[in-house]
């Protein structure tokens, strides 16, 4: 079994020399930054890190992890009836309570998220005793690779120790949440699948920055009605900056040597920034699967559609991401004579919870058709059972009225 003091002997390191060992097929960003490269055709450096600078890319990734994170994670026991009950499994300490004695499970499944958000893969080591998962630690996504063995089939997952060799990890005690990818078994970064898209989004923001640093202004031209030497007009240039540049814009300008100043007005690009602006956040958008009006673009949300798209954010977005979870959890947590007894299922009903109008009528209805108890919808609203209320029964019907055969 892979040791866990060696394997986390020093992680720091260990990233350090994965990633001295990368080609230059495959440069890390400070490099591209030192020879002026551009690794995308905007000219914009796109990494995990540099993408989460980008205000589109952020809101999209937290608003997948945070919510994922904020569901309660829960145990069940499967009866031979099909019924499921709550469990106090060793398990559901560590996937509704705390993942390890520094992390609570939510922080640590939303951490996992982002990771594969941003990195394509989430890896965390599960730290067995006599056997039984007693602990869950994330590992740096960049220290950790996977590989398909070509005679099994099963994937391969290594990781680089402070000497910079990769070292070997039991599959079964690696926790591996991927993204979406064309081999299925690694998971590919939607950040370096999708780099030209958040680029753009990236030098509009920077576009912007430098236009309000300008105090929201075009360039503008100095006439003079004679040629000026080299020093005089750097001198006048530096002046002009100085006095009306930046947080100075919009005072009184003072010109010598006959001067005058020309603004120039803003070309149709710059006028169609807004609209150009709100299609970058729609194109991330569509990277995540995230309906635009949650990171507030809400330029086709109404108070009429805007409960239906948070709907099918839980479809369409997060369904995915709490599949890949709860098959991963059960498939490493359980041992193989478990899996048919227990299972690990997000509680989605937080979500999912309308106005009490709403919920009132459909406990009513489902009460009537004794699908629930009164007893099991007080439960769900968190009120005490009452005596008599455990009975299935339609509360319309009369208790005297005739039976129909």
């Amino acid at each position: 079994m892979f040791g866990l003091s060696h394997l986390f002997r020093s992680q720091k390191t260990a990233v350090i020399a994965a990633e001295e060992t990368r080609s230059l097929a495959d440069p890390e960003s400070w490099l591209l930054d030192i020879f002026g490269a551009t690794p995308t055709a905007s000219g914009a450096t796109v990494n995990p890190t540099t993408a989460m600078r980008c205000t589109p890319v952020r809101a999209c990734v937290e608003a997948i992890c945070e919510a994922l994170g904020s569901l309660p994670a829960d145990t069940y026991e499967i009866s031979a009836s099909g019924a499921r009950n709550e469990s106090s499994h060793p398990v559901a300490a560590l996937v509704g309570g705390y993942a390890n004695e520094w992390t609570s499970s939510s922080l640590f499944i939303e951490q996992l998220t982002r990771d594969a958000l941003l990195w394509g893969n989430g890896f965390a080591f599960i730290n067995r005793v006599t056997g039984k998962p007693r602990e869950l630690i994330r590992l740096t996504p960049s220290a950790v690779t996977v590989k398909l063995d070509p005679v099994t089939g099963e994937p391969v997952y290594a990781m680089a120790d402070t000497a910079g060799s990769a070292r070997p990890i039991v599959r079964q005690n690696i926790l591996h949440i991927p993204a979406p990818s064309i081999d299925g078994v690694c998971g590919q970064s939607p950040v370096t699948a999708c780099k030209e898209a958040i680029g753009i989004a990236m030098t509009m923001e920077a576009h912007a920055a430098r236009l309000f640093g300008r105090g929201a202004r075009p360039s503008g031209l100095l006439k003079f009605p004679r040629k000026l030497g080299d020093s005089t007009a750097k001198k006048i240039a530096a002046s002009w900056k100085a006095a009306n540049a930046g947080e100075n814009s919009g005072g009184t300008a003072v010109l010598e040597e006959g001067g005058d100043f020309q603004p120039l007005a803003f070309n149709s690009v710059d006028s169609q920034f807004e609209q150009l602006w709100a299609r970058a956040v729609i194109a991330i958008s569509q990277i995540y699967r995230v309906p635009p009006h949650l990171i507030f673009e809400l330029g086709r949300a109404t108070w009429g559609n805007a409960a239906e798209m948070g709907a099918s954010f839980l479809r369409f977005t997060l369904s995915r991401w709490m599949k890949i979870w709860e098959d991963e959890l059960r498939l490493k947590l359980f041992s193989p004579e478990e899996r048919d007894r227990y299972c690990i299922e997000f509680n989605t009903d937080e979500l999912l919870r309308a106005d009490l109008a709403a919920r009132a009528d459909a406990y009513q209805k489902l009460i009537s058709s004794r699908v629930l108890s009164p007893n099991e919808a007080r439960t769900l609203e968190g009120y005490a059972p009452y005596t008599g209320g455990d009975t299935y029964e339609n509360p319309n019907v009369t208790a005297g009225s005739p039976k129909h055969a």
